[in-house]
């Protein structure tokens, strides 16, 4: 008979690893990172969170790695991970990174940046990038505004998109 560690090990690192990474997810967000895995996934949560190594927040639905985080959530964050969610069945790796990338991806062999920019910070975040133009990452950058997109200055951009309020992402790009 095989133990819960040896039925679940892989899956509860691998959540504990991107509850952990990303501070705080939605409870769909968690689900949709892990596709097939939904009964796993919910049992795990279950387990983590009576074991207290996770806080649930279940009037919020999300799932923290601690009170604290859930406390203070960083959005950008949260909608940059919707936009990875969009490219799970083909991302090999993906970690959080430094401002003003939310989010370093790997897909079908290419590396990709996940840059989420404020409305009215444009030109800041413009700024901040031109220094890494020489780079082949591509860059897809998360936009409050589609009318941002002409303010923004930097190569390589993928593409541009928005997150609504329920992670649906909407792509755009510029002819």
């Amino acid at each position: 008979m095989k133990t819960r560690e040896q039925i679940y090990g892989n899956e509860a690192a691998d959540l504990l690893r991107s509850i952990t990474m990303y501070k705080t997810l939605t409870e769909k967000q968690i689900i949709r990172l892990y596709p097939g895995k939904e009964t796993v996934i919910k049992n795990l949560i279950t387990h983590l969170t009576k074991q207290g190594r996770i806080y649930q927040d279940y009037k919020k639905r999300r799932i923290s790695a601690s009170a604290e985080y859930n406390a203070k959530v960083d959005a950008g964050l949260l909608d940059a991970v919707w936009v990875l969610i969009d490219f799970i069945d083909r991302v090999e790796y993906h970690y959080v990174s430094d401002f003003p990338v939310k989010i370093v991806f790997f897909a079908d062999g290419e590396e990709y940046e996940i840059v989420y920019v404020p409305f009215e910070q444009e030109t800041l975040i413009s700024h901040v990038l031109a220094g890494k133009n020489e780079t082949e990452t591509r860059r897809i950058m998360l936009i409050d505004s589609p009318e941002q997109i002409d303010n923004i200055n930097i190569s390589n951009i993928a593409g541009f998109c928005t997150v609504n309020s329920d992670g649906a992402v909407r792509y755009y790009k510029t002819e």
